[in-house]
């Protein structure tokens, strides 16, 4: 687990620089968990792997100033980003705590709803985050997590991916690494929400359009400064091979280039579950 918070110690400051952006590409994602999530007006919400602070600054922005948010990360640097973001726009009812899924700060039964945005994939022991999630929820509470669904689908991941494949060895990860793809097959999470004691637990794909405001150039810049495992295998490349990469990526990237912004198909699947009452 110390290895991987360390990866995305040093990811921070780019998923901080590129924060607008970021948030425009994911912004179906987080709106599908507040949907999944029941989340309204007034409700308390915790938020799992928040990163630099989102989904959390979008859902405290959405239940008002009569809810909270609570956002849980590893990461000291993730989080140090997101508490930035939230005293700039003034967030009173969001706050940021270093901490693991699976020792979460907060008391049984406190929350409304716990979500996670492409997080659940990197728990170190996901049963047992998933209980605790469970844990602070009340009574009914329910659960929300957005995974990728396969890289074949995406895009936004195999576009680069495949391009860097052919100049850098990539050995698949382990069956159960933590990685993008982890829960990309159908009902592997869905099982272990069950595991952990859910209720009601469902899960379906959803389809949506990663779009972001950028040039192909800014948007080269965007993927390989927020991937620690695409930063890792261009710096073995030399200067030529790396303009290639990039030449090819580019025009790769023309296709989903449209009125000055790019816009791709993407699929995740949504996984829900609830508290037993």
């Amino acid at each position: 687990m110390q290895e991987v918070i360390s990866g995305w110690s040093e990811t921070a400051p780019f998923w901080e620089k590129h924060r607008a952006t970021i948030r425009e590409m994911f912004a179906p994602v987080t709106q599908a968990l507040i949907e999944a999530a029941r989340i309204a007006r007034g409700s308390a919400v915790i938020d799992l792997a928040t990163g630099p602070g989102e989904p959390a600054l979008t859902v405290a922005e959405f239940v008002g100033t009569a809810g909270k948010v609570l956002g849980i990360d590893p990461v000291p640097e993730m989080v140090e980003a997101a508490r930035r973001e939230a005293n700039r726009r003034r967030l009173g009812n969001a706050s940021f705590v270093v901490a693991q899924a699976e020792a979460l700060p907060a008391q049984t039964g406190s929350f409304d709803a716990a979500v996670s945005r492409f997080g659940v994939m990197f728990f170190p022991a996901p049963v047992n985050g998933i209980r605790e999630m469970l844990r602070v929820l009340k009574p009914g509470g329910k659960i929300a997590f957005a995974v990728w669904y396969f890289a074949e689908r995406n895009p936004f991941h195999y576009i680069l991916s495949r391009i860097v494949e052919r100049y850098v060895a990539s050995p698949p990860p382990a069956e159960d690494a933590p990685d993008a793809f982890r829960y990309a097959r159908p009902d592997k999470l869905r099982a272990i929400v069950s595991e952990a004691g859910a209720a009601e637990v469902s899960e379906r794909v959803f389809q949506f359009t990663i779009r972001a405001s950028v040039s192909l150039e800014e948007f080269w810049t965007l993927r390989t400064e927020m991937s620690e495992s695409l930063r890792n295998k261009l710096a073995k490349l030399s200067s030529d091979q790396m303009a290639g990469v990039k030449r090819e990526t580019l025009e790769a990237l023309r296709a989903y280039s449209k009125a000055g912004a790019v816009s791709m198909p993407a699929e995740v699947l949504i996984v829900t579950g609830s508290k037993a009452i």
